[in-house]
């Protein structure tokens, strides 16, 4: 099986290179790796003086300008940069725990199985509340998901991540691929289709890259709200399934750790956290009835509102003629 790992940078440091290296140490070693970058002139000083290209010469590199950089759109291109049978998704500030990161992660793409996706642990300068949110959203025990998961799990049925995740290519042919566009969330959105035509999600819990941030509130707000602009942008896969409730248990499971490890008293700032998660996301549900000015100042990805207003400026354009 010919396994691709597509990789969106932007502004790498010398992570890259230890990525890269990590990525040659596999038991089952990438074809090649499709670094689809944004801004080249980044990437060139960075890379200026190391003869990148003799010892990383499975790397592919793309270049983009940052306008033109989409969640969904820039991982369609990357995949059209491949032709194997298996693509791996990875961010660039996710780090393969071990030599078995591609081994464990494929492992399952079989049958029904249309794409896996791994567990993310937290990075030795995590705060309790990032621990605990890794260990909730990514457990130890390896599970499959599919349609008929959807009355029980709800939101979470269709929770995968491209942090870490393999996609089978006759499946994502099968199912058009990532959205075109997409503030965020492309992964889950993939997920939905395909869980909706019949295929199941893995989630691979031995497959395991390190991966976390310490978020602060206005950090969380801002990404809450992309969050709530998603799911308005695709009522088709968000329309019929709670996120509330899925939200309440994890606040639940929270306060619960933190009294475990004898921490409550970290139990305020983390619900002043939760004030600003959801109201980010509430907010982002209902983005169209606000003015652009305050779109633009609550929302972490701003390039997408301006490539927005030009799409719908050309569309409009195009109507008119």
């Amino acid at each position: 099986m010919k396994i691709d790992v597509i990789i969106p940078t932007y502004k790498p440091g010398e992570e890259l290179f230890c990525l890269l290296d990590k990525l040659a140490q596999q038991s089952i070693r990438p074809n090649k790796v499709i670094l689809m970058n944004t801004e080249k002139s980044f990437f060139k000083k960075l890379t200026e003086g190391r003869d990148f290209w003799k010892k990383y010469p499975f790397a592919e590199v793309w270049h983009l300008p940052k306008k033109y950089f989409d969640h969904g759109g820039t991982r369609r291109l990357g995949v059209t940069k491949s032709d194997a049978d298996v693509f791996v998704m990875l961010t660039q500030d996710a780090m393969p725990a071990d030599a078995f990161l591609l081994e464990k992660l494929t492992a399952h793409l079989e049958g029904k199985v249309a794409a896996a996706y791994g567990r993310q642990l937290p990075r030795r300068d995590s705060g309790v509340l990032e621990r605990i949110s890794r260990q909730f959203n990514y457990p130890e025990t390896s599970r499959l998901k599919g349609r008929e998961d959807m009355e029980k799990m709800g939101i979470k049925t269709f929770f995968c991540s491209n942090v870490c995740a393999a996609y089978r290519r006759d499946a994502y042919d099968e199912l058009g691929g990532f959205p075109h566009r997409a503030i965020f969330n492309e992964d889950m959105i993939y997920a939905s289709k395909a869980v909706r035509a019949g295929w199941q999600i893995a989630y691979e819990a031995e497959a395991r890259v390190i991966h976390s941030h310490n978020y602060n509130c206005m950090q969380q707000f801002h990404r809450n709200f992309d969050l709530g602009v998603s799911q308005a942008d695709h009522p088709e896969v968000f329309g019929d399934v709670k996120s509330e409730s899925e939200g309440k248990k994890y606040v639940k499971h929270v306060i619960m750790a933190l009294k475990d490890r004898g921490q409550l008293g970290k139990t305020p700032y983390f619900l002043l956290q939760s004030v600003f998660k959801y109201g980010g996301y509430l907010l982002g549900k209902n983005y169209r009835k606000l003015p652009k000015c305050l779109i633009l100042l609550a929302s972490d990805n701003k390039q997408y509102w301006k490539n927005k207003t030009k799409s719908s400026q050309k569309r409009h354009r195009m109507n008119t003629n």
